[in-house]
């Protein structure tokens, strides 16, 4: 059964020049870049959190993603 991850931001990393994926699980927080073109648009965005969330073993409800634009 997958953890339950409380919510999910993504953000323009200008640093590495890829978006970061927030993740917060109660205290823990994780951040993974994902390889989506800085140009994608937010509903692109939401399902590459949405997959990223899924990929490290946790289910998120998909209104509790926030995207933040480039």
């Amino acid at each position: 059964m997958p953890m339950h991850a409380d919510k999910a931001e993504v953000t323009w990393d200008t640093s590495k020049s890829k978006w970061l994926v927030r993740i917060q699980s109660g205290d823990e927080v994780m951040r993974r870049h994902c390889n989506v073109p800085k140009s994608a648009t937010e509903q692109q965005l939401r399902a590459a959190a949405e997959q990223t969330v899924r990929d490290d073993g946790y289910d998120i409800d998909p209104s509790s993603i926030t995207v933040r634009p480039a």
